[in-house]
């Protein structure tokens, strides 16, 4: 198939990748010229394990990227992989999504026979159907379910940063909600490849499919916030968390996956979706008091992490490591980032701080610009060198080089203190540390 896809973010440039890798021809559009430009190129604009060889070697072959939108003319289909951002109440602003459905729809204007149109983005139940669709049609003038017209549906995505290839390749599962049984098997024939090796593919509406995705990101949000509290629990008394749910983890009930008790979820969908749901649900009249809770306890982490810490070292004047940037290991999205309240909570309290990530600098100078001449707040290039002269240390990201520090590192620290807030795989003793404490176990 020729597929096209409008948003060349993490979603669209990894199924843009991926596809192309599964033998369609792939357009990506995309209002940045310096992303095109990368992607032409050869180069990935973002870091995500597997991409950036996918992308160098389907290039100019396989996949272009081009900043008109016109090219959907050409395709079969289109994805709509955009930003949904969220309004200061967690509500969504589809302003995006509106303004390239309007350019969509102005380019398919000039298309003869019918085009598919598929919502990639998460948006809640009524999006796609109430606003996407009908501006696409108005501005094409092409009805939706007419001969020759619009097709619509839905296709919520499941991918972890770090591991977007991997999950886009080999998934679980493809729901896919469609306005018409040949929109859902024009889905069913480009995702075969995944299908035959046993992904389960589930034909849904197209409402269900929206809430698809925020039930499940926000089931997994709960189960986060669960284990941390249960986490916080078992620290009181003075027992090891990742003993006690690895036992519970045997349930098949319950599974061992998004047991790891710790700092909390960050990133771009789990804060997002759970907040836009909260939203929706008080639009549609009912007070989420779960999810509230989920909430709660996900925000109360950084800064318990944080209390632990000064338990051990006075915080007013002294200089902390904090290692870590991104919400996640295998990724440099910083967006919501537990770290990030962590070096809040640091300066709040009178300390300065030097931070290390190794991949995730950039995306902080681009995401959140105010951290880049903040006072107090240094960046270093290696481990080593957030680490000397050190009151103490936090680790914020469970990046596996953290693993391999041993005492060698931790020598130049002024007090060899660190409180890791993701379970790392170190040995203390090996470290020589005076303090090595976790914020669950």
């Amino acid at each position: 198939m020729h597929v096209s896809i409008v948003g060349s973010g993490y979603v669209g440039t990894t199924i843009a990748a991926c596809l192309a890798d599964l033998g369609h021809e792939v357009t990506n559009i995309e209002i940045d010229e310096t992303i095109v430009e990368k992607i032409n190129a050869g180069e990935a604009p973002i870091h995500e394990a597997g991409l950036e060889e996918r992308i160098a070697e389907h290039a100019g072959t396989r996949l272009r990227a081009t900043t008109d939108y016109d090219a959907v003319c050409d395709t079969d289909l289109t994805f709509l992989c955009l930003p949904t951002p969220q309004h200061d109440d967690g509500s969504l602003d589809l302003s995006i999504m509106q303004a390239a459905s309007e350019s969509l729809g102005d380019a398919l204007a000039g298309k003869a026979g019918s085009h598919l149109v598929v919502v990639k983005s998460t948006v809640l139940p009524g999006t796609t159907e109430d606003v996407i669709g009908p501006v696409v049609a108005e501005r094409s003038e092409k009805a939706i379910g007419a001969p020759d017209g619009l097709e619509l549906a839905m296709n919520p995505e499941f991918l972890r940063m770090g591991t977007a290839v991997e999950d886009f390749l080999e998934p679980e599962k493809i729901v896919v909600g469609a306005t018409s049984e040949d929109a859902a098997t024009t889905m069913g024939t480009l995702y075969e490849p995944m299908v035959e090796t046993g992904a389960s593919f589930v034909e849904t509406g197209v409402r269900e499919a929206e809430l698809i995705k925020y039930a499940n990101n926000a089931f997994l949000a709960s189960k986060v916030s669960l284990v941390n509290e249960l986490g916080n629990i078992a620290k009181a008394y003075g027992v090891d968390a990742y003993e006690v749910l690895e036992a519970v983890g045997l349930d098949d009930r319950i599974s061992e996956r998004f047991m790891r008790s710790g700092l909390g979820w960050g990133g771009s969908c789990f804060p997002k979706d759970v907040n836009a749901l909260r939203a929706g649900a008080r639009q549609q009249g009912y007070e989420p008091a779960l999810l509230d809770a989920v909430v709660q306890v996900n925000d109360g982490q950084p800064r318990r992490l944080v209390h632990l810490l000064a338990h051990h070292v006075d915080l007013e004047g002294s200089q902390i490591a904090v290692l870590g940037l991104s919400f996640k290991p295998g990724t440099d999205d910083v967006r919501e980032s537990r770290a990030l309240v962590v070096i809040d909570s640091l300066l709040e309290c009178g300390a300065s701080v030097v931070a290390y990530d190794p991949v995730a600098r950039d995306a902080l100078d681009r995401q959140y610009p105010r951290y880049t001449d903040l006072a107090g707040l240094t960046f270093v290039d290696e481990v080593e060198d957030a680490l000397e002269g050190a009151d103490g240390a936090i680790v914020a990201t469970d990046w596996p080089e953290f693993d391999d520090m041993d005492a060698s590192v931790f020598e130049k620290m002024a007090t060899r203190v660190l409180v890791d807030g993701r379970r790392i795989d170190i040995d203390p003793e090996r470290t020589n540390l005076e303090v090595y404490e976790g914020l669950t176990w």
